[in-house]
C-alpha cells in the first residue's frame, strides 16, 4: 500500500514538473516583462533620479505626497476624466448605432460594415496624421466643408476650449471599429425567433431594439464599456503626435504627464508614482463598473 502511495506521488510530481516546463517559456516573459517593470516601478517611485535617470536618494512616500497635494496631477486627471467622458459614451452609442442599421440582409451592407470596421487596422500614429491633416486651419478638409455653411475655421489644436474636443474626435472614429466588430458581434448573437416574435406581435423596430434588443446586448455593451474606460486612460499616442499636451495642458491627461516626467524630465520616481496611482484609479473604477454596472446587465 505504501509502495503504492509513493509511486502515485511520484507520478504526480512528474506530471507537476511537465506542467512547469511547458509553462516556463509563458512564465519567463511574464516576469521579464510584466512582474520585473511592476516591481521596478513600485521601487523607482519612493526614489528620486538625477537628470540622467540614476537613483541618487531613497525618498519613501514623499513622491505620492507631493503628487497629492499637487494642483497640476488633478487637473491632468480633470483632463483625463473629461476625455473618458467624452470618448466613451459617444464611442458606444454611435458604434451601436451603425452596427444596428447595418444588422440586416440588405444588398451592400457587407460593404458599409467592411467600411465601419477599417479603423482598426489604421495605427494610432497613421490615424493621427490624417486627422492631423483634416485639422489643418487654412488647407484642412474639416474647415473646407464649414465654409459651405457660411461658418468660420477652427482653430482645432491651437484652441485651449477646442483641442481636447478635437482629440476626442479623433479617438471616436479610432474606437469605432473595435466596437462596431463587438457589438455586431452581439446583434449576431440574438435568435432571429425573437425578431419574428417582436414582428407577430405587433412591434416596430426601434421599439424591438430598445425593449427586447438591448437588454440581450448588455453583457456585450459592458463589456465594450470596461475596454473603452481602460483604454481612454491609457490614450498617449494621438496626443503625442497631435498636440504634445497643449495648448495649455488642455489636452495633458495623466499618461501623458507621466511620459513627460519619466521619459522627458528623466523624473522617473514621480512618473512612477504617477503610473502607480493611475494603475488604482482604473483598478477602483474597474471594481466599481463591476460591483454597480454589472447588477443592470442580463445574462440570461
Amino acid at each position: 500500500m505504501k509502495a503504492d502511495s509513493a509511486l502515485l506521488r511520484k507520478k504526480k510530481l512528474g506530471e507537476n514538473l511537465l506542467a512547469y516546463l511547458f509553462l516556463a517559456p509563458s512564465l519567463i516573459l511574464f516576469i521579464t516583462f510584466l512582474f520585473y517593470p511592476m516591481l521596478k516601478s513600485v521601487y523607482l517611485s519612493m526614489t528620486i533620479t538625477d537628470p540622467r535617470g540614476r537613483v541618487v536618494e531613497f525618498v519613501g512616500l514623499d513622491n505620492f505626497a507631493d503628487l497629492l497635494t499637487s494642483g497640476q496631477f488633478y487637473s491632468n486627471l480633470k483632463v483625463s476624466l473629461l476625455f473618458i467622458l467624452l470618448t466613451v459614451p459617444t464611442s458606444i452609442i454611435w458604434s451601436l448605432f451603425l452596427a444596428a442599421i447595418t444588422h440586416n440582409k440588405l444588398r451592400g451592407m457587407k460593404v458599409f460594415q467592411f467600411i465601419f470596421s477599417l479603423p482598426i487596422v489604421i495605427s494610432v500614429g497613421t490615424g493621427s496624421i490624417i486627422w492631423f491633416l483634416l485639422f489643418h486651419p487654412t488647407a484642412g478638409m474639416l474647415n473646407y466643408f464649414l465654409s459651405f455653411v457660411h461658418i468660420g475655421p477652427i482653430p482645432w489644436l491651437t484652441d485651449p476650449s477646442w483641442a481636447l474636443i478635437s482629440i476626442s474626435l479623433m479617438t471616436i472614429w479610432m474606437n469605432m471599429g473595435f466596437l462596431f466588430i463587438v457589438l455586431s458581434s452581439g446583434l449576431q448573437g440574438v435568435p432571429e425567433e425573437i425578431y419574428e416574435s417582436a414582428k407577430i406581435d405587433g412591434s416596430g423596430p426601434v421599439r424591438t431594439f430598445l425593449q427586447i434588443v438591448l437588454p440581450l446586448l448588455t453583457p456585450t455593451i459592458f463589456f465594450a464599456l470596461i475596454v473603452s474606460v481602460i483604454g481612454a486612460f491609457q490614450t498617449f499616442g494621438q496626443i503625442h503626435i497631435l498636440t504634445k499636451g497643449g495648448p495649455m495642458n488642455s489636452t495633458n491627461v495623466v499618461v501623458y504627464s507621466i511620459y513627460q516626467d519619466a521619459f522627458v524630465n528623466f523624473r522617473f520616481g514621480i512618473g512612477s508614482a504617477q503610473a502607480l496611482i493611475l494603475f488604482l484609479i482604473i483598478l477602483a473604477l474597474t471594481l466599481f463598473q463591476f460591483k454597480v454596472l454589472e447588477k443592470k446587465v442580463h445574462y440570461q
